[in-house]
């Protein structure tokens, strides 16, 4: 994790590697399943999503997000808070890899992958913090 105070800055994965990103961020014996949360809440929260390409992104403090490749808003509900608003792609991708990350640290609790998905929870969080879209971001996921 970063210093406190220290922004955090996240870096697009280049092409040739890709294949490492989610075994590497999510662990072999989860990738598919963490990929799949990932998609499965861009459905859930975002009516209009129909698929499509997604960048990966790793974070300066180890941590990691996905995103769809998506130019313009992004309409996201929360059912469970009420949220109810437009995101960019990058801020959508944010949101629903944190909730992934959320659901699948419950999946896993009592394993030992849990504490690696809790710790990479955490590292998005700290992102957040400097994201030019926070204050959306937090609403979505309170």
């Amino acid at each position: 994790m970063c210093e406190q105070n220290e922004l955090v800055t996240a870096s697009l994965v280049a092409d040739d590697s890709r294949l490492d990103f989610l075994p590497f961020h999510f662990g072999t014996r989860h990738m598919l399943r963490g990929e799949a949360m990932v998609y499965g809440w861009m459905r859930l929260l975002c009516k209009a999503y129909d698929g499509g390409y997604w960048n990966f992104y790793t974070l300066s403090n180890g941590g990691f997000y996905m995103a769809p490749d998506f130019k313009g808003p992004m309409r996201l509900e929360v059912d469970g808070n009420g949220f109810r608003g437009n995101v960019s792609a990058d801020a959508a991708g944010v949101i629903v890899t944190l909730f992934a990350l959320c659901y699948l640290a419950e999946e896993l609790y009592g394993t030992d992958g849990a504490d690696a998905v809790v710790e990479n929870y955490h590292r998005l969080r700290e992102f957040v913090d400097g994201h030019r879209e926070a204050r959306a971001i937090f609403r979505a996921i309170d």
